[in-house]
């Protein structure tokens, strides 16, 4: 499957990007990063498995984040960082207490799924 970027992303969605609904595969450190960080692979259903790399780390041990559904977005561009292709930015708030917390679905959906 081909990675879900503006050519298969589909949709605009109401931030003027896409927005979309993904399964946290796997999760390894980005041992190469200046700042703690994650290589997730996130799988987006149709659109197939996409990796990022995402400052989890303060809030989030790995196997606390497998089988997560978190919010994407997928038509930001590949970027590479400290080593790693990232294709998708995964979305989160800053919590009061440090850190980030991620945006996700209060039920399961379809992975893929567009968020509007």
């Amino acid at each position: 499957m081909p990675p879900a970027t503006s050519s298969t992303s589909g949709t605009e969605g109401p931030l003027g990007t896409t927005l979309r609904i993904g399964t946290i595969r796997s999760c390894r450190p980005n041992e190469g990063a200046k700042k703690p960080a994650y290589v997730l692979e996130i799988d987006l259903g149709p659109l197939g498995i996409v990796v990022s790399s995402a400052q989890l780390v303060a809030r989030h041990a790995p196997e606390d984040l497998l089988g997560r559904q978190v919010v994407v977005a997928t038509d930001l561009g590949t970027r590479t960082i400290a080593g790693v292709r990232s294709e998708v930015l995964v979305l989160g708030a800053e919590a009061a207490s440090g850190g980030i917390t991620l945006l996700g679905p209060d039920s399961e959906v379809a992975n893929g799924t567009l968020v509007h």
